[in-house]
This record gives structure tokens, C-alpha cells and sequence, in this order.
């Protein structure tokens, strides 16, 4: 437990939280654009979706400080935590039931979490990366998200949509957080360090294509849909950048790498069913954003 130290957990923690809330009100303010309407423009006149995006920043934060004191393979699980305050939230005010299905899947899916963070044990990995590291870990992470955004422009169901256009926001911002801890090292060698440093814009790009996928995803359809998908690619897609450019490593092995794999699966698996157990429709009568 030495590497994951309980000051990252908190943090973590409170930035799950914070993420919650804010997903919940930006999904209310998406869903209220009608199709074929300007998404962003319309987003950017409702007061809602701005007090979300002050939760975003909050939360963001919270994960920077998590990421200071422990590994991207233990902080990024824990953000998934964020479904557990969300989806109660959202089934409120939307005044839905969340089903007692959807609630086990949902406790399923973060005890596999959980289980991936105990067994794996992982270990914190270098900051200082070198771009040839980084080459095909970023081309294979960044043709998966390329087909999930082809997709949640093609499937014709509302819920496959959300969930495909989650994935890719939600994989993007996975390498927005592998790429965070460069980009605050790179601030300690001034600021000419961070405008010249790759990571730095790599990093923009990942979080403004990542945070746009998920306003259309929380458009497309159910917050139930797009939120479990998005929390689970993150840590997923963060963990891979971690295992395979960051030489980050789980310690175990044997039947621990048995269990670990199980987990992985399980997430994946637990994130389909949830999306087919709590797929409630979105009002038709769509009340424009404020």
C-alpha cells in the first residue's frame, strides 16, 4: 500500500464526486438541444451546463492533486466510483427508479474496480516517457477511439449511441490523465518547457475531442448509457498508457494476473449491462436550455 498513498484516495474520491454532479447537470443541459440544433452554441446559453463545468474544473483538480501523490493505475480506477453517485442522482431528478438490477450491475462493476486496484497492486511509473514510447500505445488507443466515434455516429439506437460516443470521450480523457503528470512536471523547467512540450497539446487535444464526444454522447441518449461507458474506458485507457509507455507495472502474478484479467472483463461486461437495465427514455418534451 505504499504507493498508493490515502491522500490520493481522497482526492480521487472527492473528484468522483465532483464529476458526478457535474455530468448529471451537463446530461440535463445536452438533452435538452434538440437533434440537428447547434449543440455547443446552445450548450454555452444554459446557465446549467456552465455550473457543471465550474464541478468539471473542481474535479479536474482534484484528480491533478491525486495524481501527485499516487500512480495513474491507482487513481483512475477510483474515479469510477463516480457512477455510484451519479445514476441515483440523475434517476431523482429525472424522477425514474433505479432498478434493483441496475443497482447490483452498478456495485458489480465497482468491486471488479476495486479488485483490479487490490490484486494488481500497481507501482508508479516514469514521467519523463520519450515520444518513441508513446507511438503505438497512442496509435492503437486513438484507432479504437476513432471506430467508437464512427459508431456513435452510425448506430441508429439512442442508447448504443451514447454508450459508443462515452467510450471514446471517456478513452480520450484516459490519455489526458497519463499525459497530466508530464505536463505538471514540465512547469518545474518554466514556461517555455510546457508551451514546447508535446505533451502539453496532446493533452488539449485529448481533453477539448474527449470533453466534446461526451456532450454528444450525454445527447445521444440516457446518462445511464454514456456515464458507465466513459468511466470505464478512462481508467481502462489510462491503465494501458500506464502498463505500455509509462512502465507502470501490476505486482502480481500467477492466479493474480488470473483475477486481474477476470476484473477486466467483468468492467466491461457489468458497463454493457447497465447501459440494457437502466435505459429509461428521455422526456419528449424537451425543454430548451437555460
Amino acid at each position: 500500500m505504499t504507493n498508493r498513498p490515502i491522500a490520493a484516495i481522497v482526492c480521487a474520491l472527492v473528484a468522483a464526486l465532483l464529476f458526478a454532479v457535474a455530468s448529471v447537470a451537463q446530461q440535463r443541459a445536452a438533452a435538452a438541444v434538440p437533434e440537428g440544433s447547434a449543440l455547443m452554441r446552445s450548450l454555452l446559453r444554459s446557465k446549467r451546463w456552465w455550473a457543471a463545468i465550474v464541478g468539471d474544473v473542481g474535479g479536474y483538480g482534484m484528480q491533478v492533486l491525486a495524481l501527485s501523490f499516487g500512480a495513474v493505475l491507482v487513481v483512475q480506477p477510483i474515479l469510477v466510483s463516480s457512477l455510484v453517485f451519479a445514476l441515483p442522482l440523475s434517476a431523482r431528478l429525472n424522477h425514474q427508479r433505479i432498478t434493483g438490477r441496475a443497482a447490483a450491475t452498478a456495485l458489480v462493476l465497482v468491486a471488479a474496480l476495486v479488485t483490479f486496484l487490490i490484486v494488481g497492486d500497481p507501482t508508479a511509473g516514469e514521467e519523463t516517457a520519450p515520444l518513441r514510447e508513446w507511438l503505438v500505445p497512442l496509435a492503437i488507443l486513438l484507432s479504437i477511439v476513432a471506430l467508437a466515434t464512427l459508431a456513435g455516429f452510425l448506430v441508429p439506437n439512442p442508447s448504443g449511441r451514447a454508450l459508443a460516443l462515452g467510450l471514446a470521450g471517456g478513452a480520450l480523457f484516459g490519455l489526458a490523465a497519463a499525459l497530466t503528470d508530464r505536463v505538471v512536471t514540465l512547469f518545474g523547467d518554466g514556461l517555455g518547457a510546457v508551451l514546447t512540450g508535446w505533451q502539453t497539446w496532446a493533452l488539449v487535444a485529448a481533453g477539448l475531442l474527449g470533453f466534446y464526444l461526451q456532450q454528444r454522447a450525454y445527447q445521444a441518449g440516457p446518462l445511464a448509457a454514456s456515464l458507465p461507458a466513459a468511466a470505464v474506458a478512462e481508467p481502462l485507457a489510462a491503465a494501458f498508457l500506464g502498463l505500455t509507455a509509462l512502465d507502470e507495472h501490476l505486482r502480481t502474478d500467477g492466479a493474480g494476473l488470473i483475477v486481474v484479467a477476470a476484473s477486466v472483463v467483468v468492467m466491461c461486461v457489468a458497463t454493457v449491462a447497465l447501459c440494457r437495465t437502466q435505459t429509461a427514455p428521455l422526456p419528449d418534451a424537451r425543454e430548451p436550455a437555460r
